[in-house]
């Protein structure tokens, strides 16, 4: 075109202007007629309009219309068929075997067939594959930082000078949070060391999360969002993708790991710690190598070779073989001033006793071989923080060595091979020996190890220690994910904009904190509450932390997309919550309106479906009314800041329902009026309430109380003031649903933060917690236009509100549960586990069986089994979990990880709170005396079954929306300001059109510059879950405006950012796959799945 020009070619140039002017002509018609309904809309013209008036802001918004379920279009999973189902093979188990006492299996039978295998001419040699590791935990009986000076940071060292001295030693490290603190103040030449040992494959990263996560406890957005932070950070710094997994101390093991591992690159994992039984019957088996599968994956591509370690714990005790009298003799690390049984037992390995010492090493090795059909011995050389002082490498490997060149050099005599490696050839030798492994389906919880007496020790208490700091756990984790998703599209906006980003930068760094401090907290001592108490305090400290940079950044993304101020950065979207320190519970702060004034409250929906919801605000008056983004009054509720006697009138509770779209800032308006409408204000049932000005108070009447909605009535006992049964209105049916408030009383020293064992002597009796408070509980009821509310109080212990929704739609058809639990100062309720029963009429089978989720991601049927009592029969939970029987499920909803069981028919329960003044003696050397005043929020569904049942159970569509709701609240904000000085945009949409009603929003999180890791970049990663739902239950109701279809509507695009580039991935981003030529719409997950996709936002 250069050379044409040039040449003076006036006609070539008059055809270009035409060909330009005729394509601006076009561009502004298809601007005027078609909005921005598409990935071609026009930006420009939006930031113009935008700037100018704060009103049309664009994309235009595509409504679906209303879905139901419809067995037609409902996709049906059948399970796989497998070799090994854990639910069917675990309630085979003999629980009190003989071996009990001296807690080893090994037996004849075991010994008898490691001598006739000995003799088998076509037995594979004995290949063992030593494995330096040192298990560090960030945070257990010091903190993460005091670990790190005290251990961690010479451990590191030493690895980096002892694997140059000794050239065929190899280790393995798993927990980044570790490295990359190491790392930030390590010398470049030590960096260039550790990169050149990664490379040469004798140090190898396993697993490579932020931590080594909880596996029970710890739900699918963090457990995920850690392991991508390793990830990341792995690839940016060490050009490495983990290729093995290492999870050794999680306390029971889950599928979810395994399954994140293989859709992250890696091909193989370990696991450790499994109940006793399962231990016996895989070494009986011969069945220590199998592939994990997911019950709903059709195609096996989430299949996952997996090594179960066969003895009880990662330390080389406990590993080398069946008798670990023999294999201390094989720990050789003798620190000055340390007194252990290892460094009392092992002796130096000399040229006189390496025969004798190298054939009893042989001989556990070979005990162990004999366990696996392949004779392949994976061998962890280590424990807890080992290797911190560089002797140790010293005294490991010469030792090692020594008997390792005395047995290969005698291939003949003892056809067996020594050598150091990692996880990744452990695997690699394996495959080379075995075309197919058994396949397994399920789950390894509850975990069980035993008691020095020779009793199972049930490691189900730690899914309930702590409730308050696993709720404040998940509270930073819907803080962050809705700052991720406002921060991606905020800095992709002003970048495009032409906007400063500076302020961006500075809140990315914050933004990474919080990635990993929520990353830190799923650590199997953290989020699980197995941690000494000062320790917890430092976990708390951290999440706190977070949780006010998280918010503030939502506040300052919010006011760069839909606010415009006078003052240029000023602060005037505010949180409506405070919270004055980690041990206090949040706290509405009281809005006040003066004369004439308006007051603004936007809320941001974090999900990518609408939503309906109930917003509470505190409000200093009662004379106001509520306004929606066009400035129309809507209904609204006006209730009492109330006890049981008196009502305050320094603030009150406003209530109104919002309508949300998907991913949107809306704006709301407060107005004071001289007078309130009769039908805004509660009223109030109480009957030791005197009389009010305000609101008109009711006696309760005596006997039976009820409270009902469009869509049910609700039956409570009058004198406890508890449920006892539910009438749905549709069909008349009357469901028995009593709950119960009661404990367990511990077992002393058997019971604590990990073990759950109810007191022997008192094991059929519940303690009734409530009785030194009956009959003096207070009952009173708050009733209004949108909702009725139950409140009973017990003292300080509980507080029990139950409430529905005046709605002849979703909101109408469940019950909100609200939990105020106080243990008080001890040693006031002492060796107490409280527990909420639900007793209801549902036949769920005897034994009962239920459903409980796993991490968030996909559900698994529990059968009772009366043989292990209640502790071995208690599960975690870290969103729902539903007893069912041909017509009727019961799901409970829950917004933090709790221990549930259902151990009668008709029964399910989960528990709230515990407090055992003794240790477990599991090494956290304490006692759990901290409890907190503690708020527990429930949602309980009862629904109808029709048609038949899923031959792979999973929740209903509703109650998958649902949960998404209390797990990822609106987040609502107060505009601080008057209209003169603040303009906010009625309604800021930033998805054009909802995503299906089941593919879930897991996270939008940008991404990191590979070159200066502080500095965002335009792209992000997208995390999508699509959410199984279930075709016969729930399907009466609709989803509001979200479509059942497969992929993502076509020109669905985010706010003013319509030009994408998106790539598949790996689940963590590592990986590239293919780019998707159709963009958003190109994405196709199949139920159950997590996927991630790389959103190039192009400038």
């Amino acid at each position: 075109m250069y050379k044409i020009l040039r040449r003076g070619s006036s006609r070539v140039f008059f055809a270009c202007v035409v060909l330009l002017t005729l394509l601006l002509c076009l561009y502004y018609v298809n601007q005027a007629q078609a909005p921005s309904t598409g990935p071609s809309a026009g930006i420009l013209n939006e930031e113009l309009r935008y700037d100018r008036g704060l009103t049309s802001i664009t994309p235009d918004y595509v409504e679906s219309p209303d879905a139901k379920v419809s067995l037609d279009t409902c996709p049906v999973i059948v399970p796989r068929n497998v070799n090994i189902d854990t639910q069917q093979e675990f309630r085979k188990f003999d629980f009190q075997p003989s071996w009990m006492r001296s807690r080893e299996y090994w037996d004849d039978s075991f010994e008898t067939r490691y001598v006739v295998l000995r003799k088998d001419p076509t037995r594979p040699p004995l290949k063992v594959i030593l494995v330096p590791h040192s298990h560090t935990d960030p945070g257990w009986l010091k903190t993460f930082e005091q670990y790190f000076h005290s251990s961690t940071r010479s451990i590191l060292n030493n690895m980096v000078s002892k694997l140059q001295q000794w050239p065929n030693m190899t280790f393995i490290w798993s927990e980044v949070s570790f490295l990359s603190l190491w790392w930030e103040s390590a010398h470049p030449t030590k960096k260039m060391v550790v990169k050149r040992l990664v490379k040469d494959g004798r140090l190898e990263m396993t697993t490579g999360g932020w931590v080594m996560t909880d596996e029970a406890t710890s739900h699918i957005y963090a457990m995920l969002d850690q392991l991508i932070e390793g990830h990341q950070w792995l690839k940016t710094n060490l050009d490495v993708i983990p290729e093995s997994g290492w999870s050794v101390d999680p306390f029971g093991h889950g599928g979810t790991i395994p399954y994140f591992l293989k859709a992250s690159g890696a091909s193989g994992t370990v696991i450790q710690r499994i109940h006793y039984a399962w231990k016996q019957w895989f070494a009986k088996e011969q069945y220590g190598d199998f592939v994990w599968i997911q019950p709903w994956d059709q195609t096996g591509k989430a299949d996952m070779l997996t090594h179960n370690q066969p003895f009880d714990i990662y330390n080389i005790k406990h590993s080398c073989g069946p008798h670990p009298h023999v294999c201390l003799n094989f720990d050789f690390r003798k620190i000055r001033g340390e007194y252990t049984e290892y460094s009392v037992r092992a002796v130096e390995i000399t040229p006189n006793n390496v025969k004798q010492m190298a054939e009893l090493l042989l001989e556990q090795y070979s005990r162990t071989g004999s366990l696996f059909t392949h004779n392949v011995v994976l061998m962890p050389l280590g424990d807890d923080f080992r290797y911190d002082h560089a002797i140790e490498w010293d005294q490991q490997y010469t030792n090692y060595k020594i008997l390792m060149d005395y047995i290969n050099s005698r291939k003949e005599e003892y056809n067996a091979e020594i050598v150091f490696g990692t996880p990744k050839d452990y695997f690699r030798e394996i495959r080379k020996r075995i075309e197919e492994f058994p396949t397994l389906k399920g789950d390894f919880f509850v975990y069980s190890d035993i008691f020095s007496e020779g009793r199972p020790a049930y490691w189900s208490g730690y899914f309930t220690t702590r409730p308050y700091m696993k709720i404040l756990d998940r509270e930073l984790e819907a803080n962050l994910r809705s700052a991720e998703i406002l921060y991606t599209i905020a800095l992709n906006v002003a970048k495009q904009s032409g906007k400063d980003f500076m302020l961006y930068e500075t809140y990315f760094e914050k933004l990474v904190k919080a990635r990993r401090n929520l990353g830190l907290f799923q650590h199997h001592d953290a989020i699980t509450g197995t941690s000494k108490s000062f320790v917890m305090k430092d976990y708390a400290l951290k999440l706190f932390e977070s949780i006010s940079d998280t918010t503030s950044l939502q506040s300052f993304a919010i006011q760069s997309l839909a606010g415009s101020a006078s003052k240029p950065n000023s602060v005037y979207v505010l949180a409506e919550s405070d919270r004055d320190s980690y041990e206090k519970l949040p706290k509405k702060i009281p809005i006040g309106i003066n004369g004439q004034e308006t007051k603004k409250i936007v809320l941001f929906n974090p999900l990518a479906q609408p939503r309906q919801e109930v917003i509470s605000l505190k409000v200093t008056s009662y004379k106001i009314r509520v306004l929606d983004t066009q400035k129309n009054p809507i209904p609204y509720q006006i209730a009492p800041v109330m006890n049981a006697t008196s009502i305050t009138h320094d603030v009150y509770v406003l209530l109104f329902v919002v309508e949300l779209k998907p991913l949107s800032i809306a704006t709301y308006h407060l107005q004071q009026v001289d007078k309130v409408p009769m039908e805004a204000i509660s009223t109030v049932y109480c009957s030791r309430c005197g009389k009010d000005n305000v609101f008109p108070i009711k006696p309760m009447q005596v006997g039976d109380v009820q409270l009902e909605n469009q869509r049910m009535k609700l039956l409570f006992d009058g004198q406890t003031g508890f449920l006892k049964r539910v009438t749905k209105k549709a069909t008349g049916k009357i469901m028995q649903c009593a709950i119960q408030f009661a404990a367990y009383p511990s077992a002393q020293f058997h019971s604590g933060a990990y073990l759950f064992m109810p007191d022997p002597n008192l094991r059929d009796i519940d303690k009734d917690v409530l009785e030194a408070y009956t009959p003096h509980q207070k009952i009173y009821i708050v009733s209004g236009s949108l909702s009725s509310r139950l409140t009973v109080e017990y003292g300080k212990l509980l507080s029990h509100h139950v409430a529905i929704y005046h709605r002849d739609d979703g909101l109408g058809e469940a019950i909100y549960l609200r939990n105020i639990v106080d243990f008080e100062t001890p040693p006031k309720n002492r060796e107490t586990e409280m527990f909420m029963r639900l007793q209801t009429d549902i036949l769920n089978g005897d034994p009962p069986e239920f459903y409980t989720d796993l991490n968030g991601h996909q559900m698994i049927k529990r059968t009772k089994i009366e043989r292990i009592g209640i502790e071995g029969n208690y599960f975690p939970i870290t969103t729902m979990a539903y007893i069912e029987d041909t017509n009727h499920r019961l799901t409970l909803l829950v917004n933090h990880c709790q221990g549930a069981a259902s151990y009668q028919p008709g029964w399910l329960e989960v528990m709230l709170d515990r407090r055992t003044l003794y240790d477990d003696s599991r090494g956290m050397g304490e006692g759990l005396l901290d409890n907190r005043r503690t708020v527990i929020k429930h949602w309980l569904l009862l629904e109808d079954i029709t048609g038949e049942k899923d031959k792979y159970s999973k929740p209903s569509l509703f109650a998958n929306h649902l949960s998404n709701a209390l797990n990822y609240p609106v987040n609502i904000f107060v505009v601080d300001g008057t209209e003169g000085d603040i303009a906010m945009a009625p309604e800021v949409r930033l998805l054009s059109q909802s995503f299906p009603c089941d593919l879930h929003l897991l996270n939008l999180r940008t991404n990191h510059d590979q070159k200066l890791p502080h500095f965002p970049v335009n792209s992000a990663l997208m995390v999508l879950h699509r959410q199984g739902y279930s075709c016969s239950v729930g399907v009466d109701v609709a989803m509001k405006h979200c479509p059942l279809t497969e992929k993502i509507g076509q020109g669905t695009s985010f706010f003013k950012l319509a030009n994408l580039n998106v790539t598949k991935t790996s689940l963590t981003g590592t990986k590239t796959k293919q780019r998707l030529k159709d963009g958003l719409q190109g994405m196709s997950l199949q139920p159950m799945e997590v996927e991630t996709f790389n959103v190039n936002f192009v400038q």
